[in-house]
């Protein structure tokens, strides 16, 4: 039996108008994919109108909370007294969002209470996962 922990936050989209409009967002993790974290926001606050959900490693989140980290897809950076900064890079465009630090502090104690940071690799099973890859390829 997996557990997944769900949790709420509030992100403020970055945009050229001075107002940041809060838009509704949940962080996620399941210990079947114990090193990953997903961000999932839903129809109404994209461009596309369709819920995106963009999946990156816990490290980066837990990291960061005390400085910029990531060169891909996903950046993480902590700004001011109780905000990160999550940027979302796609081919059609950027997306900059602020979160409460707290919240983001809350979930990964969530997150680690279930799987302790530097054990995830205890919740795999490797040879369950082999013996999937095979058959598929059969």
């Amino acid at each position: 039996m997996s557990i997944v922990i769900e949790q709420p936050v509030e992100a403020r989209l970055v945009a050229a108008a001075p107002r940041m409009p809060s838009i509704p967002a949940t962080l996620h993790y399941d210990q079947r994919d114990p090193f990953a974290v997903r961000m999932t926001f839903p129809a109404p606050a994209t461009l596309e109108g369709v819920e995106v959900c963009w999946t990156f490693a816990r490290d980066l989140l837990a990291a960061g909370l005390h400085g910029a980290e990531g060169h891909g897809d996903v950046r993480v950076r902590p700004y001011g007294f109780d905000r990160t900064v999550l940027e979302f890079h796609a081919p059609e465009g950027t997306a900059v969002v602020h979160v409460h630090s707290s919240e983001v502090r809350r979930f990964l104690q969530a997150a680690g209470e279930l799987v302790p940071a530097g054990l995830e690799h205890l919740q795999l099973d490797l040879d369950h996962d082999l013996a999937e890859l095979i058959r598929d390829a059969c």
